[in-house]
């Protein structure tokens, strides 16, 4: 019987020849990243364990996305501990406004194609865009890893979703996450690994890509992990990452489900207020008023869906009453959409951008809180109740195409309906 790409990742990581879902192996770990929210919960097992080798660290990223700026003394002090600690260490240190984990550490070249990336954060799935195992830790499992340079997995279970057809004009990746929230709710998949295959992923950007494998967190994924084709590779060696080293499952790989998609057939979704898996199609939601829209986060604010967003408003005004904040996924992203023109386009319509990081998309830094009754539209990859801080506000999630448009309009809105669908492409 063959393997997976998740149990032929942990296999090689484990330095035996073969692993099967349930077993539990202790694998080596090629990069490990430390977020601010979790960084003070590593420090205080350090402490414990008086003074600890860590030869791992070298392997390891220092990242301040969440607190960022600090909104507080404490996380001040966390993010002043941080930067100590990375000097002494010799760990990699990604600063206020360099960006969220999930987009740095491939834009720095710390993965690639075939490794096992683990990360304080439960989005670290993300990295499965590119052919690697990436998962969620808390942070005393880091300071393990950056003691030993090993951690310990039970590998998991793996879906195989075929995405066949062709994803129409208006509908992104955000949509077949969407989808797959409403078909097996959240958590519906814990502690499975994702498996996506098929001709609307090989069709896919890698932006597109990463937010397939991103919003895998909410289904409870361990890792969702898709196979490596030439833009896989292209993307990786422009950014400077260590050779690729591809990994695909085998024909006679044993999966424990096996579904099909045909996204042509897809439609805009977005998922209603409180709930991340209460999906419906955006023509189902007639006259529901918004007034906050959110672009960005760790799911939905890369390149292209800023792109999606300022062809939307290109030459237009925001709904009257209507905030929009745009919080690029990181510093580079942000400088690229500058040099686009996408920046003006977003300020001409009356919105406002931020600097990258994590803050807004979790109600930390206080930079979007809407008012009792409110209705936010966002893309980002969580609308639980008191999200964003007031639970008397409700927050919808939609792609940034959708969003875009509903900040265009006032109400939820398909974008597809926007220009006659002819927005697609910035001038």
């Amino acid at each position: 019987m063959g393997s997976t790409i998740s149990e032929k990742i942990l296999a090689a990581h484990a330095g035996v020849s073969e692993v099967k879902a349930g077993q539990v192996v202790v694998c080596n770990v090629d990069f490990a990243m430390v977020t601010d929210t979790r960084a003070g919960n590593a420090f205080q097992v350090m402490k414990k364990l008086d003074k600890p080798a860590l030869g791992f660290a070298k392997n390891t990223a220092m990242v301040l996305d969440h607190y960022s700026p600090p909104p507080h003394e404490e996380a001040a002090q966390t993010h002043q501990s941080m930067r100590n600690f990375s000097k002494q260490a010799g760990t990699h240190l990604y600063d206020i406004g360099d960006g969220i984990c999930h987009q740095v550490l491939p834009e720095g070249g710390h993965l690639t194609s075939g490794n096992l990336i683990v990360g304080t954060d439960t989005h670290s799935t993300t990295y499965g865009a590119f052919n690697a195992f990436g998962t969620g830790i808390e942070g005393s499992d880091v300071v393990g890893v950056m003691t030993s340079g090993k951690i310990w997995l039970r590998a998991p279970q793996t879906v195989k979703v075929h995405l066949d057809g062709q994803l129409q004009p208006g509908v992104w990746a955000k949509d077949i996450t969407l989808t797959m929230l409403g078909k097996f709710k959240a958590e519906g998949l814990n502690y499975k690994a994702i498996e996506y295959v098929g001709t609307a992923v090989s069709a896919m950007d890698i932006d597109d890509r990463m937010t397939l494998c991103n919003h895998a967190a909410e289904l409870g994924a361990k890792a969702a992990i898709l196979e490596a084709d030439e833009k896989t590779i292209n993307w990786l060696n422009a950014h400077g990452a260590k050779t690729p080293q591809p990994v695909f499952a085998d024909a006679d790989a044993r999966y424990e489900q096996e579904i099909r998609i045909n996204v042509s057939d897809l439609i805009p979704q977005v998922a209603r207020k409180h709930a991340v898996d209460d999906i419906v199609g955006v023509n189902e939601i007639t006259q529901q008023k918004i007034q906050f829209a959110l672009i960005g986060t760790c799911t939905n604010g890369r390149l292209d869906d800023i792109r999606q967003a300022a062809a939307i408003l290109k030459g237009k005004k925001l709904a009257p009453g209507v905030r929009m904040i745009i919080t690029p996924a990181s510093r580079q992203i942000y400088l690229a959409a500058l040099r686009e023109g996408l920046i003006e386009i977003f300020s001409m319509a009356g919105a406002s951008f931020e600097s990258a990081g994590c803050g807004t998309c979790v109600g930390i830094t206080n930079h979007l809180v809407p008012g009792d009754h409110e209705v936010v539209i966002s893309t980002a990859n969580r609308n639980f109740k008191g999200r964003l801080v007031n639970p008397n506000a409700d927050i919808w999630l939609g792609s940034a195409a959708t969003v875009a448009a509903s900040a265009l309009t006032g109400y939820i809105t398909d974008p597809r309906t926007i220009d006659g669908g002819t927005w697609r492409a910035v001038a």
